[in-house]
């Protein structure tokens, strides 16, 4: 599988540690930066290009995920989120990082350097890379509909306010 990762500053050392996990897992790493530590750097632009990645290689029908870091993942995770056909999900423990794959179907998680070891931070990626989509109707269904907003503004007949 294709993994997509990137980061900000605070989470420079986790990704590097990654890059190297991932390989060694038999992953294709794909680094979207930064590679050197900026203690100003801005993050958006990283994030949002690791998310294109996944959704053009998804698009493609290469098997892709991607990882987001910063000091909390919430702005990542925001970054990761403006990319049209990314479901990026914020992880912070074991429950988390499966249920974002099996019910949500995400796309990207995003992870707090500062929040979590290095050793948890990779067990969550470990286990959200491992996880599948369930297929249940309800989840199915339920994307659907984000994906409907998210193309047309509105979703039918579930009476979106406009």
């Amino acid at each position: 599988m294709r993994i997509h990762l990137a980061t900000d500053h605070a989470g420079l050392d986790f990704s590097r540690h990654l890059q190297e996990h991932l390989a060694a897992a038999g992953h294709e790493v794909v680094d979207h930066g930064p590679v050197e530590y900026d203690p100003i750097d801005d993050y958006p632009a990283f994030c949002i290009n690791a998310a294109k990645g996944v959704v053009r290689d998804q698009q493609a029908g290469v098997q892709a995920l991607g990882v987001v870091f910063g000091g909390s993942g919430n702005g990542e995770q925001i970054a990761a989120n403006k990319v049209l056909g990314v479901r990026a999900a914020l992880v912070w423990n074991d429950s988390t990082a499966q249920l974002a794959r099996q019910h949500n179907d995400a796309n990207v998680i995003s992870i707090g350097a500062r929040q979590h070891t290095v050793e948890e931070a990779t067990r969550f990626i470990d286990l959200f890379i491992a996880e599948p989509f369930s297929l249940e109707e309800r989840h199915v269904r339920r994307i659907a509909q984000l994906a409907e907003y998210e193309a047309t503004g509105d979703i039918a007949g579930r009476n979106v306010d406009r």
